[in-house]
């Protein structure tokens, strides 16, 4: 089992940037893939971002790309999300997740969120 903890959200305004972190416990994240999705209030949980276990393969949502960058540091059991050039149609609590590989279809845990708020 994997506790995943998020952090790193916040305010800021339009244009700005946030760093979120994901850190992982009780499991090492270094041979799953890791998601970072976000919900906004009244709307479906979208995948934003995803990374591969060995970092070299990554996804992006098509609304996040150019902007938001995912990493990984498999020494900290940390995967990263950097936000770049944020939108007001960027906030959102944002989760993490992992699952067992690229392929798979279900993310198995799942961390608590962290909120992002991005002033006009």
């Amino acid at each position: 089992q994997v506790q995943l903890v998020e952090s790193g959200g916040g305010l800021v305004q339009a244009g700005g940037s946030l760093r979120l972190s994901c850190a992982a416990s009780g499991r090492t994240l270094s041979m799953l893939t890791v998601g970072w999705f976000r919900q906004a209030p009244g709307k479906e949980r979208e995948l934003a971002a995803a990374i591969d276990w060995r970092g070299t393969t990554t996804y992006y949502a098509d609304s996040v790309k150019g902007r938001f960058i995912v990493s990984r540091d498999n020494a900290k059991n940390t995967v990263y999300l950097q936000l770049n050039s944020l939108k007001p149609e960027d906030t959102a609590v944002y989760y993490c997740a992992t699952k067992t590989n690229w392929y798979a279809n279900n993310y198995d845990y799942w961390g608590q969120g962290t909120q992002v708020t991005v002033s006009s």
